[in-house]
């Protein structure tokens, strides 16, 4: 049985739906994050989930546009999701390769909080409803060691925390004797080259010699979203089984497209869009033996709680970017929680809580 097929029969009623924007600011190199929460309500419930498109101009749009959707009525959860097969819920999606990338955000936002009210309804959560654990969330602290790069962000948070873990972004100006500061700690779980964000503010210059460092003095970490060129490739290739992919993956399709086999892997649930494709995955994954992982869309609303609890159900153990959003804070003095992360008893993810 398919994961999806456990929760596709649910039936539901949606009486309406409203849009709350959230703004916060994330930290000092980020600036102010903005996104949508699609409230759905129905028999006196609301479900939610968050729209984590990046452009602050569509997000914009869409509170100005209103709950224009015509998602009014009762059906089951597949019915509905083919319902939004026929609507254009993004109609001012940008032409550029994020177009695809923010209708996907987009219908999941709607999907989520769809699935939420779906399953507030029949009085259960996801993790009944698929027979599933909830286990203990195991995640790594995500940053960039500030500009220029120091070791210090890492030295503060280790002192809080010892046995915290790390993904970090190696980035053009980091120097030999701060890999190695790095390296000694051995608190590195993944580094992530950011080789699919040419000509936006997270880009990462592909410097071979720089590939070949992190490789070489972190040999236990995965290597995500790495830029395979002429150069990179000869020192990727023995290596092939630490590489992982976040950015290209959106679809079952997906898995099966890249340059190198695929042993382990990012899957961020609103890149998929449709809920059935993201889940189809996850049996894809579980089947192939494949490492499971999640990274976060610096979420600021239910998103968050939602990731981890997908996390918690299906891969609890991998080393997840789905930090507590107080690690985004520019202020690591204050109390940070500690990995593996007990969810909260309040409803953090879809569903109604034990």
């Amino acid at each position: 049985m398919s994961t999806y097929s456990q929760i596709s029969g649910l039936i539901f009623s949606i009486d309406s739906y409203s849009l709350e924007p959230l703004v916060h600011k994330v930290n000092s190199e980020l600036g102010d994050r903005t996104t949508t929460v699609f409230q759905i309500h129905g028999k006196g419930m609301t479900g939610v989930g968050e729209d984590v498109t990046y452009f602050v101009d569509c997000q914009k749009s869409l509170i100005e546009a209103g709950p224009v959707l015509p998602l009014a009525g009762t059906r089951s959860f597949d019915e509905f999701s083919k319902l939004l097969d026929t609507l254009d819920y993004f109609p001012d999606a940008p032409e550029t390769v994020f177009g695809e990338a923010f209708r996907n955000y987009r219908r999941w936002a709607i999907e989520s909080a769809a699935l939420d009210l779906a399953l507030q309804q029949n009085n259960t959560n996801l993790a009944d409803a698929l027979s599933m654990e909830l286990k203990p969330l195991t995640f790594v602290a995500s940053m960039r060691l500030g500009k220029p790069s120091s070791f210090e962000p890492i030295k503060q948070r280790l002192e809080k925390i010892p046995s915290l873990r790390f993904k970090l972004d190696p980035t053009n100006d980091w120097t030999d004797e701060l890999i190695g500061r790095i390296a000694a700690t051995g608190a590195t779980d993944t580094m992530d080259f950011k080789g699919f964000y040419k000509g936006t503010a997270m880009e990462v210059k592909t410097d071979p010699l720089l590939y070949q460092k992190i490789i070489e003095n972190f040999p236990h970490a995965y290597l995500e979203d790495p830029d395979i060129t002429e150069e990179t490739k000869p020192l990727l290739a023995p290596h092939a089984a630490r590489i992982t992919w976040d950015f290209p993956i959106h679809s079952l399709a997906s898995m099966n497209e890249q340059i190198f086999p695929i042993k382990a892997v990012n899957l961020k649930p609103s890149r998929f869009g449709p809920i059935q494709e993201l889940f189809a995955t996850y049996d894809y994954c579980r089947e192939q033996g494949i490492v499971m992982y999640s990274g976060g869309q610096t979420e600021i609303g239910p998103g968050r709680g939602q990731v981890q609890y997908l996390s918690a159900l299906f891969h609890p153990d991998g080393p997840n970017d789905i930090a507590p959003a107080i690690y985004n804070s520019a202020d690591p003095s204050q109390e940070l929680p500690m990995s593996p992360l007990m969810l909260s008893s309040k409803k953090t993810g879809f569903g109604l809580t034990n």
